[in-house]
């Protein structure tokens, strides 16, 4: 799980800003994976690779970034950082970008987690819903699909509540 460390409250020019809701992620860099998976460093140094195919199908102004690799390559971070930006115009922002990470999990993080659930493959089927098989599959680099990872994401989270 990451925390994302938010862009700060202190403009340009240097002066302080009055900041009113949660304030935006703030990216400090971006990079070209494969595919349409990007390297995104945070702010705060964490880095985690990003698909971006669910943002980028969502929405009729990523249709050219979602086949032209030219296009997509030429992705940088914005001025501020609190987005990826094209040449063609198109924007994705930090938020949005913060909020796929919610449903996407690796095989280190679904072993991390079933680590720190002290489960054994037996009990995550049973908490997940799926085989056993698959849950081995998973902790050996098979891809994760986003309901399994904002179950197991849960489940955790589930874990640090205090219970009464």
């Amino acid at each position: 799980m990451h925390v994302v460390h938010y862009c700060g409250d202190v403009d340009a020019n240097g002066d302080e800003m009055i900041v009113v809701g949660k304030p935006l992620p703030c990216i400090s860099a971006a990079a070209f994976v494969r595919d349409r998976i990007v390297k995104v460093t945070w702010e705060t140094g964490e880095t985690e690779e990003i698909n971006l195919r669910p943002a980028l199908a969502s929405h009729r102004t990523f249709t050219r970034l979602r086949t032209d690799d030219a296009l997509f390559r030429t992705m940088r971070v914005n001025e501020d950082g609190t987005a990826l930006e094209w040449d063609d115009g198109a924007e994705l922002s930090a938020v949005w970008i913060e909020e796929l990470t919610l449903g996407q999990l690796d095989s280190a993080g679904f072993r991390k987690a079933m680590s720190d659930l002290h489960i054994t493959l037996d009990g995550m089927a049973g908490r997940l819903g799926i085989s056993r098989r698959l849950v081995a599959a998973y902790r050996n680099d098979k891809p994760i699909p986003a309901h399994i990872a904002l179950a197991t994401k849960y489940l955790v989270e589930q874990l640090k509540l205090p219970h009464s």
